[in-house]
């Protein structure tokens, strides 16, 4: 007997409690198949504070015969609902009425509050092959009138969705949405034969391995004629050590160090790009915490203020590189848009394999 038969033959109590995310991933069952079987187990298996209550819609579902697919039904009526004391209250309503898959899902309906409706929004994807996905929730009126001027001159015998990209583009950029100029920033990584003294000042002071000392601005004007470029120095181990420019303001170059550290926010699957980032303190400023470059790296807005929040896991550096740390200590690098300084310049040919010293 495979999987998916004992899915329909056991009992659907039974199954749950002998549910194993790995042996559901090798015998090919769906991501969103297994996500809800282990939303299950979490709800009639797993520990809970509410023991006596877990044990009474475990007698509900044995007794009245529920299947897997009724049960995940239920679960997903009551994912919307923020209150776990409000979900049980209507779970154990239900598991009180046994019945059709189709009568159980109207009956759910009917007892749960609909969602809330949808506020407005706008949502960027990942990019693939050149091309990203956008999502707009706007007022009705807004986006009607936007269709509308988007639409005129359609050929009405060709897909319209395609016809539509390039109208649109063309209204946003008439409507004075400026085209982004890449920042050229030139990475320069540290010979291994220098070594980080110290800081003085603006300025990184080198030793080199003839027993003099320098400079970052000079090693780097020895090496390079900037023309009006500017130039990032970075340590493989350490990681970023200063920016040269004409200018020396210290926080624009701490800025610009941490952005060119990491091109998007580093939390994993997180896509806001470094430019729309804040600036954060990987040891808290109320903590001791310095404004220097060794303790900043850029954060979203939203995982900045997530960041402390006890059991969602924490930016750290790893080898001069930004890496969210879990909260069981399992560090994740986000593995979209892996362009960063540390990565660029001291990877092997796959990224994915680099294993940065301090880790």
């Amino acid at each position: 007997m495979n999987l998916f038969d004992s899915v329909l033959r056991a009992s659907a109590l039974d199954f749950i409690a002998g549910f194993s995310e790995r042996v559901a991933t090798e015998a090919g069952a769906a991501p969103a198949q297994i996500r809800a079987w282990k939303n299950l187990h979490r709800v009639y298996v797993a520990a809970t504070h509410s023991r006596q209550k877990q044990r009474l819609a475990v007698d509900k579902a044995r007794r009245n015969g529920f299947s897997v697919d009724q049960l995940a039904m239920i679960e997903r009526r009551l994912k919307p609902l923020k209150s776990r004391r409000e979900q049980s209250r209507l779970r154990l309503l239900l598991l009180d009425a046994p019945s059709s898959y189709r009568t159980l899902e109207r009956l759910a309906k009917r007892l749960v509050p609909p969602r809330p409706a949808p506020s407005p929004r706008a949502t960027f994807g990942r990019s693939r092959d050149g091309l990203r996905t956008m999502t707009l929730t706007a007022p009705e009126r807004d986006l009607a009138d936007l269709e509308h001027a988007a639409a005129q001159g359609l050929d009405p015998t060709r897909p319209r969705a395609p016809q539509l990209v390039g109208p649109l583009l063309e209204l946003m950029r008439g409507g004075g949405v400026p085209r982004a100029v890449p920042r050229p920033l030139i990475l320069v990584p540290l010979a291994e034969l220098t070594k980080i003294l110290r800081q003085q000042g603006d300025e990184t002071i080198l030793g080199l391995s003839d027993g003099t000392t320098t400079t970052g601005a000079q090693l780097l004007n020895d090496v390079l004629p900037h023309h009006g470029l500017e130039a990032a120095l970075f340590h493989p181990q350490e990681g970023p050590v200063n920016l040269y420019r004409a200018e020396r303001l210290a926080n624009r170059k701490q800025r610009d160090l941490a952005r060119a550290t990491a091109p998007v926010c580093p939390v994993p699957d997180c896509t806001c790009p470094s430019d729309d980032c804040e600036i954060h303190h990987v040891e808290a400023w109320r903590s001791g915490g310095q404004t220097n470059i060794d303790n900043l790296v850029v954060l979203c807005r939203y995982h900045n203020r997530m960041n402390e929040v006890p059991g969602r896991g924490r930016i750290i550096l790893r080898g001069g590189a930004p890496v969210w740390r879990s909260p069981r200590g399992a560090q994740v690098p986000n593995e979209h848009h892996r362009y960063g300084a540390m990565t660029t310049l001291f990877s092997g040919p796959d990224p994915g394999n680099r294993s940065p010293v301090g880790s």
